[in-house]
């Protein structure tokens, strides 16, 4: 297939959904650039597991996705970006009149904004090699509301317009263009608030995921980061070559309702 021996480059992919995709990506023989704000020894040990394990060369770059000139640094600093999946995002809840300016600000800058300049330094290499995939992460809340998170719903909605428009962009060149639209997916973040949720409503860990955590997500099942993985691998397949433009919904049927 003709992801294997390409470079990935995933955003805020030292944890969650980014690492979940980079696992994917390295065992499907794809060299991947890992990336958050951090630079720790840890982060570098991670590069280090998976290339150890996977046999591809695995590297770990640091760049703040809230600064523009950092996101087109970290496209600038792999050696390749044959595919881009943009995954870095945070989250606020806040009553919009509460809601603030920083928070806003960062929110969109991030889960946003910074799509938009890794894209735009990324295009150039991909058109180059005449060959690109570029994959970004949105969100059921892409497709959809819910109260109190005005930023990052409007930052969803807008990842989801932007990949519709560089797709249209991009339709005549060997570049397609995705977004992948999960609902709540396990994590380790999402994990660790299962406790803390048990105690606040009283309730047992399986009656608060289904109930309180999964309530909008008719399968009662978290998606799992190996099935966002998963999804990512096939948008770089060559059976996915006609797939460009469009959203998948990996919610448990949260969309359909």
């Amino acid at each position: 297939m003709s992801k294997k021996g390409r470079s990935a480059v995933i955003t805020g992919s030292n944890s969650g959904i980014g690492l979940g995709i980079a696992w994917a990506m390295a065992q499907a023989g794809i060299n991947v650039y890992l990336n958050s704000f951090t630079d720790r020894p840890e982060d570098h040990r991670l590069a280090a597991e998976i290339a150890d394990a996977t046999g591809v060369s695995v590297s770990y770059i640091k760049a703040n996705l809230a600064n523009g000139d950092e996101c087109r640094r970290l496209i600038s600093e792999a050696a390749d970006c044959d595919i881009l999946v943009n995954n870095a995002g945070i989250q606020h809840v806040s009553p919009i009149e509460e809601f603030p300016t920083e928070k806003w600000e960062a929110v969109i800058a991030i889960n946003l904004s910074s799509a938009f300049h890794t894209t735009a330094a990324a295009l150039p290499i991909m058109k180059k090699n005449g060959w690109g995939r570029i994959i970004n992460i949105s969100s059921a809340h892409g497709l959809t509301a819910s109260p109190y998170k005005a930023a990052y719903i409007a930052a969803k909605h807008g990842i989801v317009g932007l990949t519709k428009t560089i797709a249209l962009e991009t339709a005549q060149e060997e570049i397609t263009v995705n977004a992948i639209c999960p609902g709540y997916v396990l994590t380790p973040l999402v994990e660790a608030q299962i406790p803390a949720t048990m105690k606040e409503y009283g309730m047992g860990r399986e009656e608060v995921i289904e109930k309180i955590m999964l309530a909008r997500q008719p399968s009662k099942q978290f998606v799992k980061v190996e099935e966002i993985g998963g999804i990512v691998n096939f948008l770089c397949s060559d059976a996915a070559a006609q797939v460009t433009g469009t959203t998948i919904s990996v919610d448990g049927g949260w969309t359909a309702l």
